[in-house]
């Protein structure tokens, strides 16, 4: 048995040998298969590192708008190292169906954007003017006759846009209030609104009280109030819930600490915002009871 068993015994060793010596036997096949890599999470890089888009209610021309944010944006960037493109648009009805849309990241919004918002995009405001209120105003140029709201009945009436909450709808519902009849004139932008009373293309026009404090001294001087609405919450910077929690949270900080600072606070008077506060939802639900839903003229979305 032990002389059969030797002839086998040497040929399973030269088999072994031979298959050491031609690499045929490897270490990985004596130990377990490598773990895979551990996946990139990409999401969470292009959280960080994605360019935000900002939009602006136009309520001033495009050049204005653009000259008053960029240098806020880049300030913003530069305090959070998110990135900012801002997103034009001419008139507010366009703002209104890009907004309706959820086209922006982050936004400069009226405060009844914020009430259509809640049902559509739901986007959550940051910040807000915690100094002044929101204002409509209606104005006549300085040596006009016209005193009072009863004294536009029957008479042609500028508003930037249909839907533009002070300028507009305010404006509007008090109108409609003291049984007025007038016809109505769209111009596009606050400013337009003014220049057409200062120039008196009309006689009347609407508009909010903190863009006839920004605009140009030789206008503001051509121009009258005879109306103010009464106040409510100011215009928000508002962010779409898309937008992560950390990221909401790391812009509105930033604001609120670049608004103590004096320099930063030259940039903010031009928008205008008095003082840079936290906003928070419940602030803009009392506008429901204006409902001011019956003076809305509903736009389609392309």
């Amino acid at each position: 048995m032990v002389l059969f068993l030797k002839p086998l015994l040497l040929m399973v060793c030269l088999v072994i040998v031979e298959i050491l010596q031609s690499g045929r036997f490897q270490h990985n096949t004596l130990c377990a298969a490598p773990l895979p890599p551990v996946p990139v999470k990409s999401k969470q890089i292009l959280r960080e590192t994605q360019t935000y888009s900002f939009g602006v209610v136009p309520q001033l021309e495009q050049r204005r708008i653009y000259h008053i944010w960029r240098p806020i944006l880049d300030e913003l960037e530069a305090r959070t190292n998110i990135k900012f493109k801002m997103i034009g648009t001419a008139k507010i009805p366009d703002f209104t169906r890009k907004f309706l849309k959820g086209e922006f990241d982050f936004v400069y919004m009226n405060p009844y954007h914020v009430i259509q918002s809640i049902d559509t995009q739901g986007y959550i405001p940051l910040v807000r003017d915690g100094g002044r209120s929101l204002k409509g105003i209606i104005v006549v140029s300085k040596d006009s006759k016209l005193k009072t709201l009863n004294d536009l009945q029957g008479l042609t009436i500028a508003f930037p846009s249909a839907n533009a909450l002070g300028a507009s709808l305010l404006n509007k519902s008090a109108l409609d209030m003291q049984k007025i009849q007038y016809q109505t004139h769209y111009v596009q932008t606050h400013s337009s609104v003014y220049l057409h009373i200062a120039k008196k293309l009309y006689q009347a026009g609407g508009g909010i009280l903190s863009t006839l404090i920004s605009q140009k001294q030789q206008i503001k001087n051509s121009l009258r109030i005879i109306y103010q609405s009464p106040p409510v919450t100011p215009h928000p910077i508002s962010a779409h819930p898309r937008v992560v929690k950390e990221i909401r949270l790391k812009v509105k900080n930033a604001l609120l600490e670049m608004s103590k600072s004096k320099h930063f606070q030259n940039y903010l008077n031009k928008i205008p915002i008095k003082k840079m506060t936290a906003a928070t939802i419940d602030e803009y639900m009392s506008l429901r009871e204006l409902h001011l839903e019956r003076l809305y003229i509903s736009e389609k979305i392309n």
